[in-house]
């Protein structure tokens, strides 16, 4: 059967990867809506970090504090702090909104990343990326639709949550220079932790064995959803698989019909869809730049928008 999996061309293993990572990210939406009635939802982000380092503790043990080594830990603590505040309004939104504009306007995330990667890491951006932005964009504000309704509180949640994630990505970008992807996660993962842990404890009320059922849930599947995403871009270029990233949003709309009656409007739909196309759009391009200078691709996709 292994044999079988690695004679399947990488751009269709990645595609397989990315589509069991939408699965895994449809789950956790429904898992923090249901978690969100149990506690408070700062009790939900911090519980997300907590299951995900337990989970993570036997890789800990395995690579030895050898694997901690950095001299960036300002860095990490950064990237923790905007990986934390980027949980905590995507899942804010989650729990307040539909669940499928949700997800669309969390798609903003890579048009965030770019932008920053130009303001702040000097890259370069030319005209037909800088269109594609736009465009990316003006999706939002058509899932937004300023002026003919007014935009909410969850929908600003959503907005904010997708640039920190976003600010997330551009630490690991800088981090990844000079530290291994393994210290990257595990820094994550142990700062964040305490990080959530803080605000947590001034709302804090112990779940019920429900609530544990779905807090325990949340954490698992955001990390497994991270390791599919993860090795979807590790196994085929970014262009090859992004596109299967916004089949989530199918998932998400059919489980939030049958689970909470939730019917997506048609704007979010077509903001969503241009949103797709425009991240889709780009990271064509980048792969195409970066194949010019025979370097890895240097797109900055979304970190399963958790």
């Amino acid at each position: 059967m292994k044999a079988v999996w690695f004679r399947l061309p990488a751009s269709l293993r990645g595609s397989l990867w990315m589509i069991l990572a939408g699965v895994f990210f449809t789950i956790l939406s429904i898992m923090i809506r249901m978690a969100s009635k149990e506690v408070h939802i700062l009790e939900v982000v911090f519980f997300r970090y907590f299951i995900n380092l337990i989970i993570m503790l036997p890789w800990l043990i395995s690579i030895g504090l050898q694997g901690l080594k950095t001299n960036n830990m300002k860095f990490y603590v950064a990237r923790s702090t905007c990986s934390f505040l980027g949980a905590l309004c995507w899942f804010a939104a989650m729990a307040l909104m539909p669940l499928a504009e949700a997800t669309a306007l969390g798609f903003t995330t890579p048009l965030f990343a770019t932008l920053g990667a130009v303001l702040f890491l000097s890259e370069t951006v030319r005209a037909r990326r800088w269109i594609a932005l736009v465009t990316g964009f003006l999706g939002t504000l058509i899932i937004l639709r300023p002026g003919f309704a007014v935009i909410t509180t969850p929908a600003m949640f959503a907005i904010f949550g997708a640039l920190f994630i976003a600010g997330s990505a551009l630490f690991v970008k800088v981090l990844s220079r000079t530290d291994s992807p393994n210290t990257i996660v595990l820094y994550t993962g142990i700062l964040a932790t305490p990080i959530s842990l803080i605000p947590a404890m001034f709302i804090w009320v112990w779940p019920t064995i429900e609530g544990w059922l779905w807090l325990t849930g949340v954490g698992a599947m955001a990390t497994f959803g991270h390791l599919a995403y993860t090795r979807a871009f590790a196994i085929a270029d970014t262009s090859a698989v992004l596109p299967f990233d916004y089949i989530r949003l199918i998932f998400v709309a059919i489980a939030a019909f049958i689970l909470f009656g939730e019917v997506p409007d048609i704007w979010t739909w077509i903001g969503g869809g241009i949103i797709g196309g425009a991240t889709i759009y780009i990271a064509h391009r980048e792969a195409a730049a970066a194949r010019c200078i025979k370097e890895p691709a240097k797109s900055l996709p979304a970190e399963g928008t958790i």
